[in-house]
């Protein structure tokens, strides 16, 4: 998997990608990245690339044509030559980043990923450079910069190989549409507050059967939004239903 990044702070991104499973992951050559400068594309001497919005108003905009000059560059590409691959713009205004997401998004080989500033990006780069726009949540950010990290985070967690536990990216919260069951570690009582039986038991159906019903109940409490699209079995629905009519008491 290959990430480019179009940026107009590229050392924003050094400490971020050169840590944790992302720098692992880049030393075991399963994912690289390679950050862009936007500024290096302005063709006057100043390196111009935002400028006053056409109407009036407050802020800067950013200019089209350096991150159209750039995009062309990375990918080779002819003035008006349409992009192979996705050519992410990080704005607000698109659609919410979610694990599904990650997940259609790790299926491709390379992304682009555009990284705003300022109060906005010239509207003819999303019309006519990006094909995928991108918010990762509804709040006000400086720039595109931390969303592009979160998906480059995100997304290299399901890259094969990135996890040393196959089965690591299907137990996180949000995986299968439900928020994570709660994690113990030793010691097995710690000021006087024990770790829930079950879990020393060595009985793993009991174990996998507790968990399954913490991460119901859960995102029952805490999201109950999630449900609505959530994989559910039947004796999963069961166990809601008990939560919803107060007929059900677990470990905490």
């Amino acid at each position: 998997m290959h990430f480019d990044i179009l940026t107009l702070f590229p050392d924003i991104f050094e400490g971020v990608f050169n840590e944790s499973i992302v720098k692992r992951a880049r030393e075991a050559g399963l994912v690289s990245i390679a950050l862009h400068n936007i500024r290096d594309y302005a063709t006057d001497k100043h390196r111009i690339t935002d400028d006053t919005p056409y109407g009036g108003g407050g802020g800067m905009i950013m200019k089209p044509e350096p991150i159209f000059r750039t995009v062309e560059a990375v990918l080779g590409l002819e003035e008006g030559q349409q992009p192979e691959v996705p050519v992410i713009l990080l704005s607000p205004q698109g659609r919410l980043f979610t694990q599904s997401v990650a997940r259609e998004l790790s299926k491709h080989r390379r992304l682009v990923l555009i990284c705003g500033h300022y109060e906005g990006v010239d509207e003819r780069v999303r019309q006519f450079l990006a094909t995928d726009e991108i918010s990762i949540g509804d709040y006000v950010l400086t720039g595109g910069e931390i969303p592009a990290m979160v998906i480059v985070d995100a997304v290299t967690r399901l890259v094969p190989g990135v996890l040393g536990d196959p089965g690591a990216t299907f137990e996180d919260s949000h995986a299968e549409g439900l928020l994570e069951y709660p994690h113990y570690t030793r010691p097995a009582v710690f000021r006087g507050w024990p770790v829930p039986e079950v879990l020393l038991s060595g009985h793993h159906a009991e174990i996998v059967r507790w968990r399954r019903q913490q991460a119901l109940r859960r995102t029952f409490e805490r999201r109950p939004d999630l449900l609505a699209k959530a994989r559910l079995s039947q004796a999963d629905r069961e166990f809601l239903q008990h939560l919803v009519e107060g007929e059900v008491t677990i470990c905490q």
